[in-house]
């Protein structure tokens, strides 16, 4: 399945088979209480020379690139809007709760950061800048992404905020380990509920945030577990105090996140109701683009119809709907289905056919890509 998923995701940002022939940024801090903890900063530098979007779209097509249905969401409004979640950390690989755990990006994270880059440069997306967590794994996305897409110069916005939710004292824990000790129906209410959060974390727990030194002017500020709710409501600050008013002014965002972070605004967002939002699960590193009205309301999907992966969604999947169902319910049995005994992320039969179609896909990193997402490592 891995393999079938990543060719669809290769083809999704044109390469063929194998098999065949002007508003003023924001500074944030990352400490601080909402109501003014965001305050407007005056980035150094010339403004650039400014193109329409759709001059900028088809201005990065290549002779003889495949145009595709959905080519930018540059166009037919300036409100546009590009989710992502990060690609595989070290956690997602051995199937852990993670939440404010500064888990690093595996190499096959690394591929899966890239190939969303690739997506991205295909659709001809231009970004004016990106809004990401403290953690790494969000980090090193956003780096990967920005040179695939040649836009490094964009400012990175990096905020608590945007952290994945505190998972309480379920950090560190093997899900599916989880689930034959408390039951599925259980482990998925405090997963994807809206407001049944995991049990606390105790304050000497091995993985708790205060030992972290990003963290040691906000102390106070750590949760001890979050609900979806609890997350929605500091996600909402950060989106109320920035992203809104930057999308207002016309720049297109591109905000790297973690799934529940990012289901909370996508909630917001699309206005899916409480009891609902439990059936809502996304994929790493497929970038969800949308294009939105005068109010911040989402356009309709140029189909007219929701994603057929999800079923909640007017964004689109540069991925592809049918990819990203796929993944998802790889994802699903990963973590709900005790008969499968292997960690899927780890010992499926064609993970090592799969690396090697991403490695054939993006082609070998050069020496910049592998010094920025291998920091302290020399470059092969």
């Amino acid at each position: 399945m891995r393999q079938t998923v990543a060719i669809r995701l290769a083809r999704s940002v044109g390469f063929p088979s194998r098999h065949s022939a002007g508003h003023p940024a924001r500074h944030l801090s990352s400490y601080g209480r909402a109501g003014g903890e965001f305050q407007n900063h005056q980035q150094s530098g010339t403004e650039p020379p400014q193109r329409t979007h759709a001059q900028s779209a088809e201005g990065s097509r290549q002779p003889g690139q495949q145009q595709r249905g959905f080519t930018s969401i540059n166009n037919r409004t300036p409100y546009n809007l590009c989710f992502l979640r990060h690609g595989q950390s070290t956690w997602n690989r051995d199937n852990r709760f993670i939440g404010w755990t500064d888990t690093p990006l595996t190499d096959d994270g690394v591929l899966e950061a890239r190939v969303a880059g690739k997506m991205l440069k295909n659709s001809g997306i231009l970004f004016d800048e990106v809004h990401t967590s403290l953690l790494r794994r969000c980090i090193r996305t956003t780096n990967l992404v920005l040179m695939e897409v040649e836009q490094e110069y964009i400012p990175v916005h990096k905020h608590w905020r945007l952290n994945e939710r505190n998972y309480g004292e379920l950090v560190g824990k093997n899900k599916k380990e989880t689930v034959k000790l408390h039951g599925k129906e259980q482990v998925k209410q405090w997963r994807r509920s809206y407001d049944q959060p995991p049990p606390e974390m105790c304050d000497h727990h091995k993985y708790h945030p205060a030992r972290d030194p990003r963290y040691r002017q906000m102390k106070h500020l750590i949760p001890k577990s979050e609900s979806l709710k609890e997350t929605k409501a500091r996600s909402s600050v950060y989106w109320d105090d920035v992203i809104a008013p930057e999308l207002r002014a016309g720049k297109t965002l591109l905000i790297v996140g973690h799934e529940n972070n990012l289901r909370s605004m996508i909630m917001r967002l699309e206005g899916i109701p409480k009891e609902d939002i439990i059936n809502l699960c996304l994929p790493r590193a497929v970038p969800l683009a949308y294009r939105l009205d005068e109010n911040l309301k989402p356009i309709d999907r140029p189909d007219g119809k929701l994603d057929e992966a999800t079923g909640f969604l007017r964004g689109e999947w540069l991925g592809g709907d049918q990819a990203v169902l796929e993944i998802l319910e790889r994802d699903r049995k990963q973590v709900y289905d005790t008969t499968i005994r292997k960690n899927l992320e780890t010992c499926d039969a064609d993970r090592n056919k799969w690396k090697d179609w991403m490695n054939l896909v993006v082609g070998k990193a050069g020496p910049e890509a592998q010094a920025k997402s291998n920091p302290g490592e020399k470059a092969a």
